[in-house]
């Protein structure tokens, strides 16, 4: 059984667990990301070689108005106790940045939506930090 999907050039990773291979004996190549993100689930995994290291954990994404961005990214870099400089001077800690407009993923709470970035709970958003190095592969869908 295929543990994902690709249908439009979108990537959907269905419900992953640790240690989850994301290609099989004759399925297509698995994504090239090391961190992927399902906007509509709220969900998102750290992936290495193509296998599930972590994930899926709860994200809360950008709002109406203020949508996270789709597409295929690169983390460009990491800050451990960035301050936005568009918003109000906001703390963004645990802050890996991988698209224009200082998006990217941080510590932050689940119970509203972002402007734009993929908040993480503090655990989830130190072990993000942690993981992604600059250069790796971010897959937003």
């Amino acid at each position: 059984m295929r543990k994902w999907l690709v249908a439009a050039g979108a990537l959907a990773v269905l419900a992953l667990a640790p240690g989850t291979a994301l290609a099989g004996p004759g399925d297509p190549a698995p994504p090239r990301c090391t961190a992927c993100v399902d906007v509509a689930a709220k969900q998102a995994w750290l992936l290495r070689d193509g296998v599930v290291v972590r994930g899926p954990v709860a994200v809360s994404p950008g709002g109406q108005g203020k949508e996270t961005p789709r597409g295929d990214f690169t983390v460009e870099w990491k800050n451990v106790n960035h301050r936005s400089k568009e918003f109000n001077d906001a703390s963004m800690p645990f802050a890996v940045f991988f698209a224009q407009g200082g998006i990217g993923f941080h510590e932050g709470t689940l119970e509203t939506p972002s402007a734009g970035c993929v908040r993480l709970t503090r655990e989830e958003a130190i072990e993000f930090y942690d993981f992604l190095q600059v250069g790796d592969a971010v897959q937003i869908r």
